[in-house]
């Protein structure tokens, strides 16, 4: 068994490699730029929703509160004529990247930390490059993609959307991998 703080130096290194990772994606090869679409007459639909001043939050249209709700009639046919719509409501004004990359980071650390330890209870110190690798891969993978799939299962989110950044889970996961398989306590 190998102890988290043994395995510091890999942690702090494969949560900055994966932020820089994750920086490069989304800066420079663009393949999330189709990630969402323009609505079809923004600006009006801007107008009509701004009187209406949406607090930030999850939404769904139409809503219903219960199970029986969601099989009345009157449900069923908000439904039909639509439309139905999963959306997220953020904060008017420009958004501070600052917050969102710190808490990223943090994520980042928190996924790694879950990898260093799964492998850390799992194998002895001096384990096989191959055998650090795996543990350690497995766990940056599921962390930092598997529980996105809910969103196209549940939330209707384009699959081709969850498959890039199931795609982007993968490459996290290797360059943690590939860390903890080189850093590992011998």
């Amino acid at each position: 068994m190998v102890t988290l703080p043994a395995l510091w130096l890999p942690i702090l290194l494969s949560t900055i490699a994966v932020f820089a990772a994750s920086s490069v994606i989304h800066m420079f090869l663009g393949y999330h730029a189709n990630d969402y679409g323009r609505l079809p007459d923004e600006d009006r639909v801007g107008d009509a929703l701004r009187p209406i001043s949406i607090p930030p939050g999850d939404y769904v249209i139409p809503h219903s509160g219960s199970m029986e709700e969601m099989n009345s009639p009157e449900y069923v046919a908000k439904i039909e004529r639509g439309p139905v719509i999963f959306m997220t409501v953020l904060p008017n004004g420009t958004i501070g990247m600052g917050k969102m990359l710190g808490i990223w980071f943090v994520y980042c650390l928190v996924v790694v930390t879950f990898a260093a330890y799964v492998a850390g209870r799992a194998l002895a110190p001096g384990a096989e490059y191959l055998d650090v690798f795996r543990f350690a891969g497995t766990v940056a993978f599921a962390g930092f993609a598997l529980a996105l799939w809910q969103d196209s299962i549940w939330y209707f989110r384009q699959w081709s959307t969850t498959l890039k950044n199931t795609f982007d889970g993968l490459i996290y996961a290797l360059i943690t991998a590939g860390i903890f398989g080189w850093l590992w306590p011998g």
